[in-house]
């Protein structure tokens, strides 16, 4: 990705900051970034924190941009995108999309043209431990595969995925995945309090339990069955656990949120259409 791109973001959310404090980590001038969003208070927080420069209206800040990131609510996607289609037709922009259930299709149908990406980062973007999930027309050139992998390398790791269908499981497994654990954590938490653990105890043994597991998936070589096998002696303590959670039908549970979280996914696109 060129250090002299210009790059405007068309919402200035959660999301969008943290991409723009990603690229202005990896050297990139403030200048050459600009951000649209309505609310007066988010634009003023950019442009005094960041530097960057900002515009209440999206076609001021696209004016000169090589690359728009799209990052506003799904249920406005429509109305942004057909207002920026003149800009796009003339300057035919890479655009990376951050918006969940928006198809590659709807983007191509609104906009007008094709160089068109897909994302879906999820929450630990935030601190550079996130994962992103891209999509793009097989006809979409090396040169801004590249640059969207640019865009996203600060905040952790890429994936690309052959069919734009996959995205909705992307979504129900690494978009909603973090919330999954957060409530493990607190269901894990809760018991030990119950049990007469301080709570700021309680609260580092899960938290650190829960990173050094991940880091042992990272790491290890070996599947989530090897290592949970390794913790489960016959007899054991983690066995009692397990078997509990295996009566109570923790996996069918896990399947259906999963299920219920990828077939939300696949509605959006119809209700924002």
């Amino acid at each position: 990705m060129s250090f002299g791109m210009e790059v405007a973001f068309i919402g200035g959310g959660h999301m969008a900051r943290c991409l723009v404090e990603g690229l202005l980590s990896q050297g990139r001038d403030p200048a050459r970034i600009t951000v649209a969003d309505p609310v007066a208070a988010t634009r003023d927080a950019l442009s005094t924190q960041l530097q960057v420069r900002v515009f209440e209206q999206g076609i001021d800040a696209v004016a000169t941009a090589d690359l728009w990131v799209l990052a506003v609510k799904p249920q406005v996607a429509r109305a942004v995108c057909e207002a920026l289609a003149g800009q796009a037709a003339r300057t035919r922009p890479l655009v990376i999309s951050v918006m969940a259930g928006i198809t590659h299709a709807q983007l191509r149908q609104w906009l007008g043209i094709d160089t068109l990406v897909r994302s879906m980062p999820n929450q630990p973007a935030a601190i550079g431990a996130g994962i992103t999930a891209l999509y793009a027309d097989p006809a979409l050139d090396v040169t801004s595969r590249t640059v969207a992998e640019a865009v996203f390398s600060s905040t952790g790791t890429t994936v690309w995925i052959e069919h734009e269908t996959q995205m909705d499981m992307v979504t129900a497994i690494s978009g909603s995945g973090p919330a999954y654990l957060y409530r493990l954590a607190e269901a894990m938490e809760g018991a030990a309090c119950a049990r007469d653990l301080p709570p700021e105890i309680a609260h580092h043994l899960v938290v650190q339990t829960l990173l050094g597991a991940a880091r042992m998936l990272q790491v290890s070589g070996e599947s989530p069955a090897q290592l949970r096998g390794r913790v489960t002696s016959p007899g054991g303590t983690t066995e009692a656990a397990i078997q509990t959670l295996e009566n109570s039908g923790w996996a069918k549970l896990i399947d259906e949120a999963v299920d219920a979280a990828h077939a939300r996914g696949r509605a959006l696109a119809g209700q924002f259409g």
